[in-house]
């Protein structure tokens, strides 16, 4: 289990139930290392601000992960986490890698709306 303040997806079945049920989704697939803990801290902050998106995180190495590391818009990624913006059930937007505050907001902003 990662070690975060935000809910932690445990099963693919898990994941595809939250994404059906809620508009915006935010997850964010990783380790607790020091490229993917920025991440974490940076969802735990926007989760007080964005009421109209759900944060989650789920374990990269877990097996039930495969539904992200598998995904076609993870293709080609190299470095963790990857990162899974879903809108209505589909992928709206995949990054992988540190990513900062700023870059996660834009991100949030222009694939969920202001």
């Amino acid at each position: 289990m990662l070690q975060t303040a935000l809910q932690e997806i445990e099963t693919a079945a898990e994941l595809k139930k939250i994404i059906s049920e809620n508009e915006n989704v935010m997850v964010c697939c990783g380790r607790m290392g020091p490229m993917c803990i920025p991440v974490y801290e940076a969802m735990e902050e926007l989760e007080e601000d964005r009421e109209d998106v759900k944060f989650f995180t789920m374990a990269f190495d877990s097996p039930e992960a495969n539904i992200i590391r598998e995904d076609p818009s993870c293709l080609g990624f190299m470095g963790l986490p990857f990162t899974m913006y879903y809108k209505k059930g589909e992928v709206a937007h995949a990054t992988s890698s540190i990513q900062s505050m700023e870059k996660i907001k834009a991100v949030l902003n222009d694939k969920f709306g202001k």
